[in-house]
């Protein structure tokens, strides 16, 4: 059987919650360090994913490349659809 991303996301997730509250809980041992951590580890995480969301995404653009080809095929649809357009009497505003 096969698992879903969801399938995998949900379980992962539930069962870090599990550990997270029963090590809250007291119920898992763990030392007073990371005892004193324990707290703000969910938020932690959520703030580290949205960092690392945004460097992503922001890396994306920068390293965005032009896509030449794709523009002039897109140009001469355009030309294309304007002419059919002029065609069939109807106006358009041209720039």
């Amino acid at each position: 059987m096969a698992l879903t991303k969801l399938v995998r996301f949900l379980l992962s997730t539930v069962t870090f919650f599990s550990l997270w509250l029963l090590a809250l809980n007291e119920a898992i041992p763990v030392p007073e360090a990371v005892a004193e951590f324990l707290p703000a580890l969910p938020l932690w995480i959520i703030v580290s994913f949205g960092a690392y969301s945004l460097g992503s995404i922001g890396w994306s653009l920068v390293t965005f490349g032009d896509c030449e080809e794709a523009h002039r095929e897109l140009m001469k649809e355009v030309a294309q659809a304007r002419d059919e357009l002029r065609r069939n009497k109807i106006t358009i505003d041209d720039e």
